[in-house]
């Protein structure tokens, strides 16, 4: 996902290639993207390879990774499109269809990461009531069949070329998305500085250094999707509001 994905009202869809011209900025989001695709796609290839040769157990408490590295894939795949969407307008609908997989998809599997990490440490036994593989696969059932609505509605929303829509429609996932994380990284941090009753000390550390690596993931998982967000999100409502001041100017 980037800032020119709300530009995709200036560029031909009709014909197989464009004439669009290429500014500095552009090359800028060539190299980043062009970084992204030759860094994310054998990364989270390798993550997917560790997990599934790896223990059966290991599947089972890594599944929402798994899930979300091949959603993953998906976003390196949508950096190399956007690369050909610039020269090539007919990858525009396969580009909008993957940025269904930055929108929806990776926020929502984060989401549900952070929440499991959430009851592990808050609430065990509940944790442990749905800890087998079945809960999590019709949860990403669920999640999937989310991500690709997401995906059909970015296609429609190319179709009737709204970028405004496009933007509340990222802006109200990013809002709905932050505050699960925000709090399951609150709840953990706050059981990890408080200790339950006639822990011995062993006990106590070994909890502490297991609240506290799921304190980190839901940390390092929230950062990360502030950084990638909001900085989107600025760049779309700035976009949308110079828009909007030019249009009396252009009467």
């Amino acid at each position: 996902m980037n800032n020119s994905t709300f530009k995709f009202t200036t560029r031909e869809s009709s014909t197989n290639f464009t004439t669009y011209s290429i500014g500095p900025l552009d090359h800028l989001e060539i190299c980043m993207y062009s970084i992204s695709f030759l860094v994310g796609l054998p990364t989270h290839s390798y993550i997917i390879w560790l997990i599934i040769t790896g223990t059966g157990s290991r599947i089972a408490s890594e599944f929402f990774m798994l899930n979300l590295s091949v959603c993953e894939i998906a976003n390196a795949l949508n950096c190399f499109f956007f690369v050909l969407s610039i020269w090539f307008s007919n990858f525009l609908i396969l580009r909008m269809f993957l940025a269904g997989f930055s929108i929806t998809g990776r926020p929502l599997f984060q989401s549900v990461i952070c929440v499991e990490r959430y009851l592990a440490v808050v609430h065990p036994v509940t944790f442990l009531k749905f800890k087998p593989l079945r809960y999590r696969v019709i949860i990403s059932i669920v999640v999937w069949t989310l991500t690709l609505g997401s995906c059909l509605c970015c296609i429609y929303i190319l179709v009737l070329l709204n970028s405004t829509g496009y933007a509340w429609f990222f802006m109200l996932q990013f809002v709905f998305f932050l505050p699960i994380q925000l709090f399951c990284l609150v709840a953990v941090l706050i059981a990890l500085k408080r200790s339950g009753p006639g822990e011995r000390g062993r006990e106590r550390k070994q909890e502490n250094h297991m609240k506290r690596r799921a304190f980190n993931l839901i940390l390092i998982t929230t950062v990360n999707m502030v950084m990638l967000y909001v900085p989107i999100l600025v760049s779309a409502l700035f976009a949308n509001l110079t828009k909007k001041m030019a249009k009396p100017q252009n009467l």
